[in-house]
């Protein structure tokens, strides 16, 4: 694989959305897909999909196009969803809660196996199947339970206490819905979900009279094949 530094970040995140596209083939039992049938599907160009997978090898077959299922476990196993992995959720309010309740989670690959708060009133209560924790026990629970991500749903105020004690804890990766960013050192893979932001994106957008996504605007695209 490529190094992290030399693929941009929207060809990543449109490398979920080429699994998601995929996975809803499987269901269908479609065999094959052309680079432009998937392009379509995501209002891209076949050109952009194939500039995308090329960075992570050659998996067209001449004549064919991809295989679906060998294209959809390959996309998983790029992105890490081909295993399990174990997450605790720090914050048991609003946005917390509706994590925990989020289904998908599991279907994905990551399974929430601990929540902490350091609400009195909140700690011991079980919540979507889950006993809320204190933080105090976060050290042990993360090891005992080989956590390897921690999701920080609190306010923005004690969003960076609660991300240095995932690092010191040893979690590998943080995902931060506090509206604020965090300093990790270097220390963890992050990923920021910043709802203001994106809200404000898409004013932008809609002002602008602007359609499709900024993430994919600016991008030099590859040459066609042939």
């Amino acid at each position: 694989m490529p190094s992290r530094a030399r693929i941009p970040r929207p060809t990543v995140k449109r490398l979920s959305l080429y699994l998601r596209e995929l996975e809803s083939r499987v269901e269908l039992d479609q065999q094959t897909i052309s680079s432009k049938q998937l392009g379509d599907a995501l209002g891209l160009t076949d050109a952009q999909v194939r500039k995308d997978l090329a960075y992570f090898g050659q998996f067209g077959h001449p004549g064919i196009g991809y295989r679906v299922s060998e294209l959809t476990e390959r996309l998983r196993q790029i992105l890490g969803t081909d295993r399990k992995w174990n997450a605790a959720v720090i914050g048991a309010g609003n946005i917390g809660r509706a994590l925990m309740a989020y289904q998908r989670f599991r279907r994905k690959g990551f399974e929430i196996v601990a929540v902490f708060d350091n609400d009195a009133d909140v700690i011991g209560r079980v919540i979507s199947g889950h006993r809320v924790r204190p933080m105090e026990d976060l050290p042990d629970l993360v090891r005992e339970r080989d956590i390897k991500i921690g999701i920080v749903a609190v306010p923005a105020g004690a969003a960076q206490e609660v991300a240095d004690a995932l690092i010191d804890a040893g979690v590998l990766g943080i995902l931060n819905f506090a509206p604020i960013r965090l300093d990790v050192r270097d220390a963890v893979s992050i990923t920021s979900v910043d709802f203001s932001v994106s809200l404000e994106q898409l004013a932008f957008q809609i002002s602008l009279g602007l359609t499709g996504s900024l993430d994919e605007r600016d991008e030099p695209t590859a040459p066609r094949e042939g």
